[in-house]
């Protein structure tokens, strides 16, 4: 089965071609960041506009890299929320559309479950082992951090999430308080790496630090407010050289990936996971990929990375993962709608291997 997949959620415009969950044919992604870099953030009206010129573009681009004409799609899928309402109007209009020209299913995605479902992009033989179940899944973007336990049998369900920014997103305001630009992760990573990341102690949120006891139920959320509140206090009305630069930014990406390890790793013995998946774009972050492999290694846990093509929003990931709903005949209707907000209950992960 080829699955079309289309993604306009936030600030990239995206099309891909995947056959049968794994094998992207075609992939195209056209990036908004240069029009958004002077706001230092996306503004959702120029997105949508953006994503209604470059949608036909991508979706040549993919069938024409995978060599494909739209005739041999046999679904359309698309993004359907969380994420900006006007950009996600612009997918699903154009999904639905084809769709319908092309008399082939439709099916609306959770932005949420694909990125999960990139962790195993290229690693099918982890969703075929009932053994690698119950894992648990870090997704950490810049609209998301949350921690998801997914049992063999599909069922998943939030165990932590943010309670303010999400990670990418103290990354994105860390970066704007220095005067470093946007999108603010790979910036912050690059110059991270010549800094000193114990120079300066940044808190860790929600984490029982600062002589306060953790509420129980908090154990496993996050909050990055207080980060980068720090951060804006330590560098205000001060002149950074560039080893002084490098060693804030190095500490205030250390109190991050701190915070993101070790309620993973903590997660991981309570719900007795033997895997652990890390995706979004924060897991593009060359720290966190280094810190979460040492440490899961310690705790004997499988750790399974999303290649970092696939942390960042891009289609291919909305088409594999409709292929697993899909192929067991779920489809949405023409009148779905789309959402901003993330829901909480997830219902039942098709890719599990025991799905129901």
């Amino acid at each position: 089965m080829i699955v079309l997949g289309i993604e306009t959620s936030c600030d990239e415009t995206a099309a891909a071609l995947v056959r049968d969950g794994q094998d992207v044919l075609g992939n195209a992604v056209a990036s908004q960041i240069k029009l958004h870099a002077g706001y230092g953030g996306v503004v959702p009206e120029l997105a949508a506009r953006e994503h209604l010129r470059a949608m036909d573009v991508v979706v040549n681009e993919a069938l024409a890299e995978a060599e494909l004409d739209a005739s041999a799609i046999d679904a359309v899928s698309v993004t359907c929320g969380p994420g900006l309402i006007p950009a996600l109007l612009v997918g699903t209009s154009y999904a639905k559309g084809l769709a319908a020209a092309l008399g082939c299913p439709f099916l609306g995605v959770n932005h949420f479950l694909a990125h999960i479902y990139g962790a195993f992009l290229g690693h099918p033989e982890v969703l075929a082992d009932a053994g690698a179940f119950p894992l648990l899944a870090l997704v950490a973007s810049g609209g998301h951090t949350a921690l998801v336990v997914i049992e063999s049998t599909g069922r998943a369900r939030i165990v932590g999430t943010t309670l303010d920014d999400a990670a990418g997103e103290a990354y994105d305001k860390g970066a704007k308080i220095l005067g470093l630009g946007y999108p603010g992760g790979p910036v912050l990573d690059r110059i991270a790496k010549t800094g000193n990341p114990k120079a300066h102690k940044f808190p860790r949120g929600l984490t029982g630090g600062g002589g306060r006891p953790l509420k129980p139920e908090h154990r496993y959320n996050f909050s990055f407010s207080g980060v980068k509140t720090a951060l804006l206090y330590a560098t205000r009305d001060k002149e950074l050289d560039e080893a002084a630069l490098a060693d804030v930014v190095a500490s205030y990406q250390q109190a991050i990936v701190d915070v993101l390890v070790g309620k993973t790793i903590r997660a991981a013995a309570e719900y007795d996971t033997p895997t652990i998946c890390m995706c979004g774009g924060v897991a593009c972050n060359s720290q966190l990929r280094a810190d979460m492999g040492a440490a899961a290694a310690k705790a004997g846990r499988q750790l399974v990375l999303a290649p970092p093509k696939y942390c960042t929003d891009n289609a291919a990931l909305v088409g594999g993962i409709a292929y697993h709903y899909l192929s067991r005949g779920i489809a949405s209707e023409m009148s779905l709608s789309v959402s901003a907000r993330l829901n909480h209950s997830l219902g039942t992960v098709p890719f599990a291997p025991n799905a129901q």
